[in-house]
């Protein structure tokens, strides 16, 4: 199939539009689980943090493997809250997986937990394939699931909506509220979430907007791992129109000029691209897309305007007498 022209997508109504595309870009992630039920999900443990509890629990996503998860919850809740669901990066960091939630990463990437409690937004955080408590070898993982007609990319996808359907339904969270944030890896994860479901209804995605034309042309296909590639998916969709599914959500997304995975003249066309849209069928103040003169990492410049994006976006999630 061809991809779709401007003339295309003004040939019918906006909405009507994405909700095709929609349909056209799952149908490129493979044979996924679409008719297993989840069983309840197992608490295996619950401590005390700086300001919030945890729960250590492992979520049935899929029907083929126990998905282990953190699940974040701010002390002194009054109100349904805010839900985010924290997309862990790769950097080949195996071993970490969610737990980068509370760990961050020095010279990367300081911890969020702290300050997504201080906000009051219940946050849950699961090991993608090959990560964490589900480690395994990814190239292994990546042939065997197209053997099996699989898409590796195609099942993190999944995994990650089957647990925003989680987060959806504790009852700490405003089901109204749902976001989706990461960096890297996770970045990546956060606007095809927000593509694919409409009940994101706020993306944050660091340092990992990357534009797949710009990706070939200065040659770095070598730069992301191989879970990262769809077959096909250049022949329906360009990475501007998987972001054009997000319109009128609120949108964050934070680069590094110096960032060889996230050209910056790709990010550059992907926001010359988006924020008309954002005119016409929203409002152009919620999305925003700035690059930094940084690499693949998150200064503290960038981490300022995280928050202050967040304060604006999420209102205040505790009761009336706590603000």
């Amino acid at each position: 199939m061809e991809q779709e022209s401007k003339e295309d997508r003004l040939s019918e109504n906006f909405q009507a539009f994405q909700q095709r595309r929609r349909r056209e870009l799952w149908s490129l992630l493979g044979d996924l689980p679409a008719d297993h039920q989840p069983r309840m999900p197992k608490l295996v443990k619950r401590e005390r943090g700086s300001g919030y509890t945890v729960e250590h629990l492992e979520l049935d996503l899929n029907g083929m493997e126990a998905v282990p998860a953190v699940l974040l919850i701010p002390d002194g809740l009054t109100a349904p809250a805010p839900g985010l669901l924290f997309i862990h990066w790769h950097g080949g960091w195996y071993e970490q997986g969610k737990m980068q939630l509370f760990e961050g990463r020095a010279g990367v990437q300081p911890a969020y937990a702290g300050e997504l409690a201080a906000r009051g937004v219940v946050t849950l955080a699961i090991d993608s394939w090959c990560f964490g408590g589900r480690r395994a070898d990814e190239v292994d993982t990546f042939k065997l699931t197209l053997w099996r007609g699989q898409v590796l990319w195609g099942l993190m996808l999944w995994d990650e909506l089957r647990a925003l359907d989680y987060l959806a339904s504790r009852p700490e969270v405003d089901a109204g509220r749902l976001g989706t944030f990461g960096m890297s890896m996770g970045a990546t994860k956060a606007w095809w979430l927000a593509a694919l479901d409409e009940r994101v209804k706020y993306c944050i995605d660091l340092c990992c907007l990357t534009d797949f034309e710009e990706l070939i042309r200065i040659r770095n296909l070598k730069g992301h791992g191989l879970y990262y590639y769809v077959p096909g998916l250049l022949k329906q969709f360009r990475t501007e129109q998987i972001n054009e599914l997000i319109v009128p959500r609120a949108r964050l997304s934070l680069n590094g000029r110096r960032d060889r995975l996230t050209p910056p003249a790709g990010v550059e066309r992907c926001r010359d691209y988006l924020l008309p849209l954002y005119r016409e069928h929203g409002r152009e103040e919620d999305c925003r897309i700035e690059l930094f003169d940084c690499g693949h990492e998150e200064p503290p410049e960038m981490r300022s305007v995280v928050l202050s994006w967040m304060d604006r976006h999420l209102g205040s999630p505790r009761g009336p007498g706590d603000q």
